[in-house]
């Protein structure tokens, strides 16, 4: 049995995709990513495009706004919300 809840495993696999982006960048307390030109557009592209492959969740246009992916944490609300309307 897996100890992890979805959340979590998510949350892993979400760093996992930021760190394979960037692996210099401390992404649990940096929280400007965007502001701070840490992830541009192009990242964001790849970045959605890997939630849906790896968690299976699409992010919608209308969601593609900077300040859901200024963070780590800003993303992971993203994906926490976007997988409680499936």
């Amino acid at each position: 049995m897996n100890p992890y809840t979805y959340e979590e495993l998510f949350m892993s696999i979400l760093m996992e995709i930021l760190r394979e982006m960037h692996d210099d960048i401390d992404f649990t307390t940096h929280e400007r990513l965007i502001d701070d030109n840490v992830i541009d557009s192009f990242n964001i592209i790849t970045l959605v495009a890997e939630i849906n492959d790896r968690i299976g969740i699409t992010v919608p246009a209308e969601e593609l706004l900077p300040e859901n992916f200024n963070s780590y944490a800003a993303i992971n609300a993203l994906i926490s919300r976007l997988e409680e309307d499936l």
